[in-house]
């Protein structure tokens, strides 16, 4: 939005969603590399959006999002020498296998906390037998 300039509710929600989508897509390492090898992260001009997009850390806007692990790349965005050693191809794929690792292990992780509640639960129920006749007619 230009200084004195008042968008209007249609351009605000367009403005919000594409941000949304480009904020998600900094989860992606190899788009971090693409973005790399374009150049676009050594850009002043880029690099201030991103500074302007870390607004998605809070609560009221990261709420929407799918992806959070994209405001942790965010984040490293940040610092020039992330920027600059997503140019090699060999850093995005490792960050790309880093998080494939963290998901497994926090799908395994939650699964196995989920059972454990399960099982929990089950125990702390009290065992409710059938009543024998009928109390209501007693």
């Amino acid at each position: 939005m230009m200084a004195g300039v008042m968008e209007t509710e249609e351009q605000a929600r367009n403005r919000f969603q594409t941000e949304l989508e480009f904020v998600q897509c900094l989860a992606n390492p190899n788009y971090l590399n693409f973005l790399a090898q374009r150049g676009y992260l050594r850009e002043k001009h880029f690099v201030n959006y991103l500074k302007y997009l870390l607004y998605w850390k809070e609560p009221e806007y990261a709420k929407f999002l799918k992806y959070p692990h994209c405001l942790h790349m965010l984040e490293l965005l940040q610092y020039e020498h992330f920027r600059k050693e997503l140019v090699n191809a060999q850093c995005a794929k490792f960050i790309d296998e880093q998080q494939l690792l963290h998901w497994q292990h926090y799908s395994r992780k939650r699964t196995r906390l989920q059972q454990a509640l399960a099982e929990q639960q089950q125990h702390q129920q009290p065992q409710q037998q059938p009543a024998h006749g009928n109390a209501a007619s007693k």
